[in-house]
């Protein structure tokens, strides 16, 4: 029997059900998986939603991406 570290969340005991630039679906909207990351037993996804018509006064930034947990998310 061959033992394995854990190393700074490479190996996660659960595999990630959602590959990057997947589309997928949530409360409160859709988007696309940006990044990916292993945490607290879960994995955690950057989801980032699509951008409407650009308002007036400009785009503040990264306000259309969420972190959500892998349970929140359903394939789109």
């Amino acid at each position: 029997m061959t033992k394995t570290k854990i190393k700074d969340g490479a190996n996660p005991p659960l595999a990630r059900l959602y590959e990057h630039n997947r589309r997928v679906s949530f409360v409160g909207g859709e988007g696309v998986i940006k990044s990916s990351k292993f945490e607290g037993g879960t994995w955690k996804y950057l989801v980032e939603m699509p951008q409407g018509k650009e308002p007036a006064f400009g785009r503040a930034g990264a306000e259309t991406m969420v972190f959500l947990n892998e349970r929140e998310l359903r394939a789109a």
